[in-house]
């Protein structure tokens, strides 16, 4: 080991603790809307502004934390942080994606209430929604596309559609749809390995 090698080690460790800490805290912040609307906020910090996933890995992840039970923001803080930086990385995500939203709702609140009435406190979260609807809209698209390269457009618009017939039409919970998906890609490989 180099000299001073494990002083800088031990400096990358707390950076990358602080890192996380400011990326999840930012998503916990700025996440308007609930669990959902902080999704393409999870996306911009975790694959373009610190690259600790590409567009595939995050979309795995994405898709199977859904299957899950509990909150996604906090799933997703919980298991990011894990695998980027071990336990202390996952409750360190945790902590950064849970704590400043709920002191900021603790110390707000009352001001809030005091204030419901006057019409730009009432427009305040109506504001956002627009801009939400746009990240959302902009992360699906690149779902979308992702699917329509690696399934085949063909078979990625079915899905698509028979998806949003199955969650809109029949208010079947996506994580059913999604469970079923898995199962149905799961069925084949066993088949393959007992036939070998």
């Amino acid at each position: 080991m180099p000299p001073g090698g494990e002083k800088a080690s031990s400096h990358e460790g707390w950076k990358l603790q602080k890192d996380l800490f400011v990326a999840f805290c930012r998503v916990g912040l700025l996440g308007f809307g609930g669990g959902p609307s902080a999704i393409p906020l999870f996306h911009q910090e975790v694959v373009r502004n610190y690259k600790w996933m590409d567009e595939d890995e995050f979309g795995d992840t994405l898709a199977l934390a859904n299957t899950m039970p509990g909150p996604i923001a906090t799933k997703l803080a919980g298991y990011i942080g894990y695998k980027v930086g071990g336990k202390l990385g996952c409750f360190n995500a945790i902590i950064a994606s849970v704590l400043p939203t709920s002191l900021m709702m603790i110390l707000l609140i009352g001001i809030l209430q005091k204030y419901k009435d006057i019409p730009w406190v009432k427009n305040m979260s109506a504001s956002v929604v627009p801009v939400v609807a746009v990240m959302l809209g902009i992360l699906s698209w690149d779902f979308i596309k992702k699917s329509g390269d690696t399934l085949g457009w063909k078979k990625a618009l079915t899905m698509l559609v028979t998806a949003g017939i199955l969650m809109e039409a029949l208010n079947i919970h996506p994580a059913i749809i999604i469970l079923i998906v898995l199962i149905f890609i799961f069925l084949p490989i066993r088949r393959r390995r007992e036939k070998v």
